[in-house]
């Protein structure tokens, strides 16, 4: 008998059935074992049977299709029931454990303290409104104690580095009349100490006058040093907010609100001629970043690498010498003067640290601030400058060059010392800025290159210049080249009345006894001027190195042509090149001009200095070129730093400019050997090298058409 299902069997009276028929019901719908295993077996197999297959299915177990229909409907929401309750359970499990380890993280959270201070944690936000709030703090603390121990210098009537006090002495040094830098903030919010040490006046960057420094100072040193990386690290990896482009010339300038708002700061000088110079560019140098580490870490070195910028360099004192290969945690107190190489611009010195870091495998970076290092017994200079965190990073790339980036960021109070000439070139971060010295250190470098490769353009009409007599060459034009730097800051300098042209800086003149080697023995009188011209550098530049012009401003060759016998290029530019010149001179056949021209980021550079034969071909034989006597002149050349015309080298290696130009001329004479070192110098001698130069200007000027 078959059953439908639902309830109702096959006749039309089930609905008439009594009250046993939903037990008769239950009883006769059960399948047989048999019938359940066989369906158990087809529903592994095929849980969706078709209609076929449940009327086969059905013929085989003796039961209706519809009842083979129902049961697999059963079966399957069975199944999914099963697997849901399953599942649920292993979800609730692992909630449960989620939910234990929430409890247990807020519970441990409760219970932290700050590793630094053992106090109860803060948010980075808070963190960083504490940290401002310290700077200000810390910068307002410095102020009052400047005001008050100057009070109690005055009444007490000594400095308060002279008083007795127990070692270590590290309160700022505020004798202003002995103090070469009176203290203040070092740039990284930190206050720069003074040694307090009773010295005699010494040479201001002789390095035989620091024996060393107390653990605490040491101490001192490294956390400005450290607060200074931080600051340079952040300026140089990111423009905005710090950095935007000017709208007149696409360079970089900081913008002062952005930078206060992070790294606020107390002005080292409060007068109304002070003002923050700052400046920022990158370029590639074809040098290793190992090898250019190196070199800015030495003092010699580096001032091998900007001979045109830096003119005195010294380690003071070596904090920590670095990891071996990488320099990194390099520390050292140093000094330096800067130059603009002209006698109308006055030389620029810091005491400044700097430190070395590798941020990772052929990254550097080194920064350099100023430190508050002031000495007892020296005159105060009227020249202010302080130094914040300023410096470099230097990426090594993969074909052996490197990438440098550049940060320049000083404290100027020099506005009324500025001649009016150069006025602009320097208040306009030009004359000291990043981009001056990235040039520099592109042109040296690139020169460097040019000294060690074997392929170096050369032209000899006497025969092939070898290798290692090419490099003696070099060698001997780059020693001119930084001895006359050298000799442009014009100590002991008499000043003549100004020559009748307007844009004329009058003669500068010094007289100095020299003995050193490399120099000639005797008394040496060095006169220089600087002018304006109204002519773009690249034309001046152009005419000056121009052996062939040379009759049009030489007053010492009477007229006679010189001949270049030889020149070689130290660089891409046609302008980077040294020269041996002939001149025609009867009287002076056995004398030759060693002539060194190269063009840089703010105009050009012609040095040029008289040299016998004998002493040259001893150069070219290899022997030893630093006894050579040389007395070098020359040309420098730069623009006005007038908006409208600042040059500057172009992508082709030329000098940009619209404007006006700056010429500097500078000669040095050897008037009386050492026979008569002891000879009064008369005025007339002096008189006679004044006429020589202005004669020269006057011969320039002619030529180039701007002397009316």
């Amino acid at each position: 008998m078959e059953f439908r299902a639902g309830g109702s069997g096959s006749g039309g009276g089930g609905d008439q059935e009594g009250p046993n028929s939903r037990k008769s019901w239950n009883v006769q719908n059960r399948h047989t074992p048999q019938q359940i295993q066989r369906l158990k077996s087809i529903f592994k197999d095929c849980p969706h049977p078709d209609e076929c297959q449940r009327h086969q299915l059905g013929r085989e177990l003796g039961l209706d299709p519809r009842q083979i229909k129902f049961w697999f409907q059963n079966k399957r929401t069975l199944t999914k029931t099963q697997h849901e309750r399953a599942s649920n359970g292993v979800l609730r499990q692992q909630n449960e454990t989620i939910q234990c380890e929430n409890l247990a993280i807020k519970e441990a959270l409760k219970n932290v303290i700050c590793p630094s201070c053992g106090g109860p944690p803060f948010g980075e936000e808070e963190r960083q409104r504490n940290i401002e709030k310290l700077r200000i703090e810390n910068a307002q603390l410095n102020e009052e104690h400047e005001k008050v121990s100057n009070l109690l210098a005055k009444y007490i009537g000594k400095p308060i580095t002279q008083m007795h006090s127990p070692p270590p002495a590290l309160g700022p040094s505020l004798d202003k009349s002995s103090a070469t830098f009176p203290s203040q903030d070092t740039g990284g919010g930190l206050p720069g100490p003074a040694l307090g040490l009773n010295l005699p006046p010494m040479d201001v960057c002789d390095p035989s006058q620091f024996k060393g420094f107390p653990d605490m100072e040491k101490t001192l040193m490294t956390e400005t040093a450290a607060a200074a990386m931080d600051e340079l690290i952040r300026l140089l990896r990111v423009n905005k907010p710090f950095w935007s482009r000017s709208v007149i010339n696409e360079k970089y300038v900081l913008r002062r609100d952005s930078y206060e708002r992070v790294f606020p700061k107390v002005n080292r000088f409060k007068t109304s001629s002070a003002r923050i110079e700052s400046s920022k560019e990158s370029s590639v140098v074809t040098m290793s970043g190992t090898q250019l580490v190196d070199m800015l870490l030495d003092p010699d070195k580096y001032m091998d690498l900007l001979p045109t910028i830096i003119t005195k360099a010294s380690t003071i004192q070596v904090l920590e010498t670095g990891l071996i290969g990488s320099r990194s945690g390099s520390l050292q107190l140093m000094y330096e003067q800067m130059h603009i190489l002209s006698p109308l611009v006055a030389p620029r010195e810091f005491y400044f640290l700097r430190h070395c870091q590798q941020v990772k495998i052929g990254l550097w970076v080194i920064v350099d601030v100023s430190y508050d290092y002031s000495k007892e017994g020296q005159p105060d200079s009227s020249f202010r400058f302080w130094k914040r965190p300023s410096g470099c990073m230097i990426e090594d790339l993969p074909d052996g060059c490197s990438k440098v980036t550049w940060a320049e960021h000083v404290e100027v109070d020099d506005k009324s010392l500025t001649h009016r000439l150069y006025r602009d070139l320097v208040s306009r971060s030009l004359a000291f800025g990043a981009e001056r010295i990235v040039g520099t250190l592109q042109r040296m470098c690139e020169r460097l290159a040019y000294f060690a490769n074997d392929n170096t353009p050369t032209r000899n009409l006497t025969g092939v210049i070898s290798l290692p007599e090419r490099r003696s060459i070099m060698k001997l034009g780059h020693r001119m080249v930084k001895d006359f730097c050298g000799v442009l800051s014009m100590s002991g300098k008499v000043n003549f009345p100004q020559l009748s042209e307007v844009d004329n800086s009058g003669v500068r003149v010094s007289v100095r006894k020299s003995t050193k080697p490399g120099q000639p023995d005797g008394m040496i009188v060095t006169a220089a001027t600087s002018l304006w011209l109204p002519l773009q550098c690249q034309t001046v530049f152009d005419f000056i190195r121009d052996e062939k012009m040379r009759t049009q401003w030489d007053a010492l060759s009477s007229g006679n042509p010189v001949h270049e016998i030889a020149h070689i290029a130290n660089g891409i530019h046609p302008g980077n090149r040294t020269s041996i010149i002939r001149p025609f001179v009867p009287t002076e056949n056995k004398m030759l001009m060693l002539q060194e021209s190269c063009v840089e980021p703010l105009g050009g550079l012609v040095v040029y200095a008289p040299i016998d034969i004998p002493a040259i071909n001893a150069a070219i034989r290899g022997e030893e070129s630093r006894n050579i006597p040389i007395l070098p002149s020359g040309f420098i050349v730069s623009g006005d730093g007038r908006p409208d015309s600042g040059a500057r080298c172009a992508s082709d290696g030329n000098i940009m400019g619209s404007g006006g130009s700056l010429l500097t001329v500078a000669f040095q004479i050897l008037v009386c050997g050492p026979a008569a070192e002891n000879q009064v110098l008369n005025m007339e001698t002096v008189s006679t090298v004044n006429a020589l130069i202005s004669a020269t200007v006057q011969k320039i000027k002619i030529a180039l058409n701007c002397s009316g």
